[in-house]
């Protein structure tokens, strides 16, 4: 059997030799090639651990992608090792991926749209955001959808394509917001007093941001009632306990001053 071997490799080594060469050419291209995918991925995962304002919501899809693509480049260079024709196997690909793309073209578009989003941070896991009939806090972002939370608990997955052709709003993104809190005094009480109520209120409440600076005026003449308005600016963190606190206490400080919140009425007249 060892002599049939060794007849063997003799008589066919200008066959075996080559062959062999190559395949230890293979395996080491594909170990090498194993080597800097899994140290990309290292990398990547580093970089966007120093970065403060990265919420690594791109970073399995850039893994994901370095990974595949040194595998591919791989695999080409070991069939050219092998003496086999990468360019009919490359446009045999690209006719089956024209083919692929037009039978698939929306969800290759929810996937095109999720890296959109994705690398231009239009909004982040954990924002609030709103566009068209939903709103909700992004608890995910993948390549086909986005997943929402409301803040009454229901689960939203919307497609990314929804999301990427439809104006939206980041509640969350700029970090601070402004409040409108207004209140309807009568015609027969005194603006002045309503203003100096309303500033004492503003100047009461440490949360709210001094710039800008609080504002109040007289935002309109309603048909029961003078309506006074604060506008001030707050932190996203304590935006909607002020507002709901506030709104308690301008109640209590107009009444606490003498002054009355009316309510709506009509005046008819009956001509006999």
């Amino acid at each position: 059997m060892g002599q049939q071997i060794i007849d063997l490799l003799k008589y066919h080594s200008a066959i075996i030799l080559p062959l062999v060469k190559n395949l230890v050419v293979a395996i080491i291209i594909l170990i090498i090639g194993l080597s800097l995918s899994k140290g990309a991925r290292k990398l990547i995962h580093k970089a966007n651990s120093r970065l403060s304002q990265s919420d690594g919501t791109a970073i399995p899809l850039l893994q994901t992608v370095i990974h595949y693509g040194i595998i591919i480049i791989c695999i080409i260079i070991i069939l050219n090792i092998f003496g086999v024709s990468t360019a009919s196997l490359i446009a045999i690909l690209g006719a089956a991926g024209v083919t692929v793309a037009l039978a698939l073209k929306d969800t290759l578009g929810n996937i095109a749209s999720g890296i959109v989003l994705i690398f231009l941070g239009t909004f982040r896991k954990g924002e609030y955001v709103e566009f068209g009939l939903f709103s909700g806090t992004v608890k995910e972002i993948n390549l086909f959808t986005t997943i929402l939370e409301t803040p009454d608990g229901i689960y939203i997955s919307a497609p990314n394509s929804s999301i990427w052709g439809s104006p939206l709003k980041n509640y969350s993104r700029n970090g601070k917001r402004r409040m409108e809190l207004s209140v309807g005094i009568s015609y027969s009480d005194s603006v002045d007093t309503a203003f100096q109520v309303m500033r004492g209120i503003i100047n009461a409440e440490s949360r709210f941001l001094k710039d800008p600076v609080p504002e109040v005026f007289l935002q309109s003449l309603d048909d029961n009632s003078v309506k006074i308005t604060i506008r001030a600016w707050a932190s996203n963190q304590n935006y909607w306990n002020i507002y709901w606190e506030m709104n308690k206490t301008i109640k209590a400080k107009i009444e606490e001053a003498g002054l009355h919140i009316p309510f709506p009425q009509r005046d008819i007249h009956i001509v006999p």
